[in-house]
């Protein structure tokens, strides 16, 4: 009887070679068939962008109406409807500090058509305040762009015996807990600006939050509260009709807008040397938008916030135009996180 090779005893890089020459068609028309489909899709995200917005545009604005996150968006919605074509409704929601209006955004369909205009407080500060947070900024989130960055001012009521950082200092430590501040809300930059100078002045004053800057304002006008930290916005107005003084701005340098205004750092003491803090914001859409539409929506808020109208009233108001890629903003979330984090732990500051 003739011996009949056995099949498995062939070499095996023999069989190999047969099987991928038998299989080669077939690997090229999957191959083909997915290139077909990811071309497809492409298609599908540059025509989604192409015809983005067909509807209005709801915009949820985490601060009540007056601060300063909804003057910057009022002052830009005409401008994003004659971009989009498509009316953009502010509807402010503020809050929990402004972290259940984010929230509510980043759990939205993610297809453009709700964004949210957030800051640094329910987007870098909440993840250490808050110990059931029921979002995560950069995973539930999708940065779209800065609007503005500003420092705050240090202000306080006409009635308090200190007018700049030196003589304020002085005055807590002489007299702990015996002043008070109001901020804008828990966790807002706000309140975190003052727990940053109490912790490396080693003073006390006590922390009485509001809900949003134009209560929170009134309360130091009145004298309910002697201090309060915030955006120049709804500061100014009131230091022009002699109700509230300017101590210090929080940034590095002299802010363009108030060059006349010292920076906390001015203040000589050695403890407050290369002292900053700033207040930003910007707009945001649920994760998983195709990045089609948050481009098509970043060029329409850069369009929107660089128009010299726009500029003028957002420069009446105290606040300076920023801008730029979601790259940008996404980077400054991340880098503020890590910033804020040992001081927000050390203030012992929690809300729950």
């Amino acid at each position: 009887m003739p011996h009949i090779p056995n099949q498995s005893t062939r070499p095996f890089h023999a069989l190999a070679h047969n099987h991928a020459r038998a299989s080669w068609p077939l690997i090229q028309h999957i191959v083909a068939g997915l290139g077909l489909g990811l071309s497809l899709v492409a298609a599908s995200f540059t025509a989604q962008a192409q015809s983005f917005p067909t509807k209005p545009i709801r915009w949820v604005v985490v601060a009540p109406a007056g601060s300063s996150l909804d003057v910057i968006a009022r002052a830009m919605q005409d401008r994003l409807k004659d971009n989009l074509g498509q009316a953009v409704v502010v509807e402010n929601k503020p809050q929990a500090g402004g972290t259940v209006g984010t929230n509510e955004v980043a759990k939205s369909a993610p297809d453009g058509y709700t964004w949210v205009m957030s800051y640094n407080g329910p987007l870098s500060f909440a993840p250490y305040l808050y110990p059931k947070l029921p979002y995560q900024p950069l995973k539930d989130l999708q940065a779209v762009m800065i609007t503005t960055s500003q420092p705050n001012v240090i202000a306080a009521n006409v009635q308090l015996p200190a007018n700049n950082m030196r003589e304020l200092v002085g005055l807590l430590k002489a007299s702990p807990g015996k002043y008070n501040f109001a901020s804008v809300g828990n966790g807002s930059s706000s309140h975190l600006t003052m727990e940053y100078i109490k912790a490396v002045t080693n003073t006390f004053t006590v922390h009485i939050p509001f809900n949003g800057s134009p209560p929170a304002v009134l309360s130091t006008l009145s004298g309910e509260t002697h201090l309060i930290a915030s955006v120049p916005t709804v500061i100014a107005p009131q230091v022009k009709q002699g109700r509230l003084k300017y101590l210090a701005v929080t940034s590095a340098q002299r802010y363009p807008l108030l060059p006349d205004v010292p920076t906390v750092a001015e203040s000589g003491l050695p403890e407050l040397k290369g002292f900053e803090a700033l207040a930003w914001n910007g707009v945001l859409v649920p994760a998983g938008t195709p990045r089609a539409v948050v481009d098509r929506i970043n060029s329409a808020l850069n369009a929107a916030l660089h128009d010299p109208a726009v500029k003028d009233r957002l420069k009446a108001a105290g606040l300076e135009a920023i801008g730029g890629t979601p790259e940008q903003f996404t980077k400054l979330i991340h880098d503020e996180s890590i910033k804020w984090a040992p001081i927000i732990q050390r203030s012992g500051a929690r809300i729950d």
